[in-house]
């Protein structure tokens, strides 16, 4: 849930809480008022009828007058009360009452209900009638149901109307408080965003709030921390690259240059010992023949040996040729059962320093684990080269189930992702439309005409 949302429900939660306790409140208020009052006509109504025996005993009223309750009637303002005498034998003598029953009911079956379970409404006081210690009977006084039931609505109904407008009103303003002072953690969480997809640049400003000032300094020197060791790494990869590729050559060099020598001089003494012996001693002949075998193996295994320690072709025919050549190897290699596919958009003679050898390398990875695990019949290989970028992808129509590095990580993977960030590169596996796997890698580059 948002956090504003999240906010204005509590907020309106403890708002709902208040009201409710002071709907009882005022409830209960209602019901006491109500005992007051009628308590007080009570006891207002005993005083009149024992000023009435008194006036029959010194003789200033007539007996069969009493009790006259008219005097209560016209002094007084209450509505909605009735007032009964019962004689001393518990008959009802005399019964009076103020107001008329309201017509309709303008409080909900609800509220009625509900007040009517928790307290008494109409609930009828009695009081006993005595002058000089001798009982003359009782009187009551009987609220109006209806009437109490009507003050307690009007004043929770203003209390409803008070609390819904103060309700609104801080929720509009606190949501706007709120938004006011959350806006700072959109801008947080773009910016997260931004460092999640590797954007280390990202820097937040300074805020008002203390809480996101202290986020804000946290997050700049995490972000510079890791930009500055994500800087250091990529230089060391790049040198720790470069200097395997250096060593390659040399030993390419060394291998070629000794060893194949070496080699070439022990084929051509093979040769001269083969054709002697066909003329002088014919028993070393095949012997001859056995080493000259052995020899053109040691060639071409030290041949493919080279090819793996630095293809020489990059250097010779250039990089689009050597691709090509690197493209067609694998297809002999598969027997023809893998279709490879090379599409290069843009000018190849432009590339420079490290990033013919970085993507060849990372091609030839990637066609090494095609043909070794991937079960695919095509590949797609696919390079756009631009003025400030270069994008690879590599695409096959394999059966993948798991991603790579999801569960493990192999040494070939491995090695494509080290090459490619240490060019400060970005690369990205999915699963390809094709149903196999989706090698994407953009390498920001610099080609001779920008030097």
């Amino acid at each position: 849930m948002n956090l504003k949302f999240h906010l204005l429900v509590r907020i309106t939660l403890v708002a709902i809480i208040c009201l409710l306790t002071t709907a009882a409140f005022v409830f209960y208020r209602a019901d006491q008022q109500s005992q007051q009052q009628s308590q007080l006509i009570l006891e207002s109504i005993t005083k009149q009828l024992q000023v009435q025996l008194f006036r029959i005993d010194t003789g200033f009223a007539r007996r069969d007058q009493f009790p006259d309750l008219s005097l209560w009637k016209e002094t007084r303002s209450v509505a909605g009360l009735c007032v009964r005498y019962y004689s001393i034998d518990n008959q009802l003598t005399r019964s009076i009452c103020r107001g008329t029953e309201r017509q309709g009911k303008p409080w909900p079956q609800l509220f009625e209900t509900i007040y009517s379970s928790i307290f008494n409404p109409g609930f009828e006081l009695s009081r006993e009638l005595t002058f000089k210690n001798k009982p003359y009977g009782s009187i009551s006084v009987l609220p109006s149901v209806e009437m109490e039931l009507n003050r307690a609505w009007e004043s929770m109904r203003v209390l409803l109307e008070l609390s819904v407008i103060t309700i609104l009103s801080i929720c509009f303003f606190v949501y706007i408080s709120i938004s006011r002072a959350l806006r700072p953690a959109q801008h947080i969480v773009a910016e997260l965003e931004k460092i999640q997809k590797g954007d280390l640049t990202v820097r937040l400003p300074a805020f008002d709030l203390l809480e996101w000032q202290r986020i804000s300094t946290a997050l700049n020197e995490l972000t510079a921390s890791q930009q500055q060791l994500l800087s250091e790494r990529t230089k060391l990869t790049f040198k720790l690259i470069t200097l395997q590729d250096d060593e390659r050559r040399y030993l390419a060099r060394e291998l070629h240059d000794e060893l194949g020598q070496c080699l070439a001089a022990i084929n051509a003494l093979s040769a001269s010992i083969s054709h002697t012996a066909q003329q002088e001693c014919l028993a070393i002949v095949e012997d001859a023949r056995g080493i000259t075998r052995i020899n053109k193996h040691m060639m071409d295994s030290i041949q493919t040996l080279l090819i793996k320690l630095r293809p020489a072709e990059i250097d010779e025919l250039g990089f689009e040729l050597s691709l090509k050549n690197l493209l067609s190897e694998w297809t002999s290699f598969c027997s023809h059962k893998i279709h490879f596919q090379l599409i290069i958009n843009g000018e190849c003679q432009h590339l420079s320093g490290p990033y013919p050898i970085t993507l060849f390398r990372i091609i030839q990875e990637c066609l090494s684990n095609i043909s070794k695990h991937s079960g695919a019949t095509s590949a797609t290989v696919k390079l756009n080269i631009e003025d400030k970028f270069i994008e690879l992808s590599i695409k096959d129509n394999g059966n993948m189930t798991t991603l790579p590095f999801s569960n493990h990580s192999g040494f070939g993977l491995l090695g494509i992702r080290e090459r490619t960030c240490a060019l400060g590169g970005q690369l990205s596996i999915t699963k390809s439309e094709l149903g196999g796997l989706g090698i994407k890698i953009i390498l920001p580059v610099k080609t001779n005409h920008d030097k």
